[in-house]
């Protein structure tokens, strides 16, 4: 049992809640459960096919922030969800209504300790929903090949002349970006910004094609347009999920596939994660 429970990044009784109402696969021997992992992971990929979800369960999507690492887990797992990234706190809000299964965010504390908490307790609060992490994520300023604005630090924004990919209000990155400037003592009505970007792609391709200077964003969305990035912090990456639809295949197939071997290649290849934390769980319903 422990070593299931262990593979699976789940507590014994949440296995025991797996064998129970899904049919876990095991065998019993002297009154203890048996499991063959390469068999449980088989059944986890087959529970991922994309069947029907139960009636009164939220629909098979995740809101929230655009992360390249998701996006692609989500393509290639073929569980079954879709992606609405309109940012941090629109996923959360969408969340609470029970309009989503499960929303990425990494909006920041105030003093920047700690990431989520503070709005799931706000948001989530008495909705039956938890985080989980799915990352550590670097986020830094990306600028052109070679940085020939010679970009190194955030009051380099407010030089005459820089220009600044925004975020829409509510992402991750937007609020990440007043937050450090407001602990640098920069005024960010010195900073001149361009249109506002929807998700780390447009941003980077903001500077790829001179439309700005640079913009805070992932390392990974850097390195897939061949961008250069300047580091600034390490930010928690948190799923926060419906427990309604945490059982169900979709959120299944994600989570397993997540913990195999191409997962954490794909996270090393993009750059800028940690994915050892994945599945922690780093909030609770504080009603339940």
């Amino acid at each position: 049992m422990a070593e299931v429970a262990g593979h699976l990044r789940l507590g014994t009784r949440t296995v025991y809640d797996l064998v129970a109402r899904k049919g876990l696969p095991h065998r019993r021997a002297g009154g203890k459960l048996l499991f063959d992992l390469p068999e449980v992971e088989a059944w986890l990929a087959r529970r991922s096919g994309g069947s029907a979800p139960s009636r009164g369960l939220p629909p098979a999507l995740v809101a929230g922030s655009h992360d390249p690492l998701l996006e692609w887990a989500v393509r290639e797992s073929r569980c079954g969800l879709a992606l609405l990234t309109q940012g941090s706190t629109d996923g959360l809000e969408r969340l609470a209504r029970g309009e989503v299964s499960a929303a990425l965010a990494h909006l920041p504390s105030k003093d920047l300790a700690d990431f989520n908490r503070d709005e799931a307790d706000g948001l989530l609060a008495g909705k039956n929903c938890a985080l989980l992490e799915w990352a550590r994520r670097e986020q830094g300023l990306l600028v052109a090949r070679g940085n020939p604005r010679k970009i190194r630090s955030l009051a380099d924004l407010a030089r005459r002349g820089v220009t600044v990919a925004a975020r829409q209000p509510g992402a991750g990155s937007a609020v990440l970006l007043d937050r450090l400037l407001a602990r640098e003592g920069i005024d960010r009505k010195r900073l001149r910004f361009g249109p506002a970007a929807m998700g780390e792609g447009d941003l980077a391709a903001s500077v790829k094609g001179g439309e700005a200077d640079t913009g805070l964003g992932a390392r990974a969305a850097a390195v897939l347009l061949g961008l250069d990035f300047v580091p600034l912090v390490v930010e928690r990456l948190d799923l926060a999920v419906s427990r309604a639809a945490w059982f169900e295949p979709p959120l299944v197939g994600l989570f397993a596939f997540a913990r195999g071997k191409r997962f954490a290649e794909k996270a090393r290849a993009l750059g800028g994660y940690d994915v050892a934390g994945l599945g922690a769980i780093s909030w609770n319903d504080p009603g339940r």
